[in-house]
């Protein structure tokens, strides 16, 4: 059956160690003083945020965001930044903000949070901020950049579930797509079969812990409260850059524009693709 391990969660981690016992070996980490110092934990309430940022327009995501036809990974809507902020404040939505880089609007919030300096590689021109209300969900997919992520959570908590790109084919990776569509929280093993080979690792994040994501690592996140968080990048390596250019010709040149074409169609030909890897995945072992 689907097995998923707790991912460490350590403190005082030096550069050589991170690097040794989970940047090279592609292994996921929880830190927990990644962020102490970063005057972003008391500076960015929802109080404040309203009161300074409540006047910018935000694009809005549903669970309609990746399905195929019109609107397909595109925002549901738009709305201002402090409406957005009183519905995660009044309870379960499903509603979230999505690769928001908010410091284009607000540069002055790039002074409340540092740079890590546990690896080389961070791409400081693209700090994204991520917003969703209690309940909703980030389906299960990979970043199409392939850089690291450091995902730092600011407030609320996440229930996080990775699993390495070795893990693919067990997750029915739909081609030409970042995306998985396999339920992990009710796994169907008759329809998916090759899912009960799958192995990964979860964490419930809390707020002031930042969670290492390795390149290519899938991940689904549950919002357990509503909240939000900021994704730092880094990529050391020009050839992983590469291979980050090429998956995102793919995501949005091949996989868009087929699906503008043949709309659910297209997403019955990737699921074929899909089983037919997982199928073969399953003979190997």
């Amino acid at each position: 059956m689907l097995t998923l391990n707790p991912i460490e969660k350590r403190s005082g981690l030096t550069r050589d160690t991170f690097a040794a016992e989970y940047l090279h070996p592609h292994q996921p980490v929880v830190f927990t003083d990644l962020m102490a110092n970063w005057k972003a934990k008391t500076n960015w309430t929802i109080e404040n945020l309203k009161k300074n940022y409540g006047h910018l327009d935000v694009p809005v995501v549903s669970p309609n965001y990746s399905k195929p036809g019109k609107g397909y990974m595109e925002p549901e809507m738009f709305m201002s930044f402090g409406e957005y902020l009183t519905l995660l404040e009044r309870g379960p939505m499903p509603y979230r903000i999505f690769l928001w880089n908010i410091f284009k609007h607000a540069p002055q919030m790039c002074q409340d949070f540092e740079i890590p300096t546990i690896m080389d590689g961070f791409i400081r021109d693209f700090p994204f901020m991520f917003f969703g209300g209690q309940g909703s969900i980030t389906p299960m997919h990979y970043d199409v950049d392939m850089s690291h992520v450091f995902l730092n959570q600011l407030h609320g908590r996440k229930r996080v579930v990775m699993f390495s790109p070795e893990q693919s084919a067990f997750l029915y990776h739909l081609p030409y797509s970042v995306a998985s569509y396999v339920d992990i929280n009710n796994p169907d093993y008759d329809k998916y079969p090759a899912l009960a080979k799958a192995h990964g690792w979860e964490t419930i994040l809390e707020p002031g812990e930042s969670l290492f994501m390795p390149s290519g690592y899938w991940h689904y996140i549950e919002y357990t409260d509503g909240g939000y968080s900021i994704a730092l990048r880094a990529n050391e390596s020009y050839i992983r850059r590469a291979k980050g250019a090429i998956q995102i010709a793919k995501h949005y040149v091949v996989d868009k524009g087929m699906n503008k074409i043949f709309g659910s169609r297209w997403r019955e030909m990737k699921e074929f693709m899909a089983h037919k890897n997982a199928q073969h995945a399953l003979e190997e072992i």
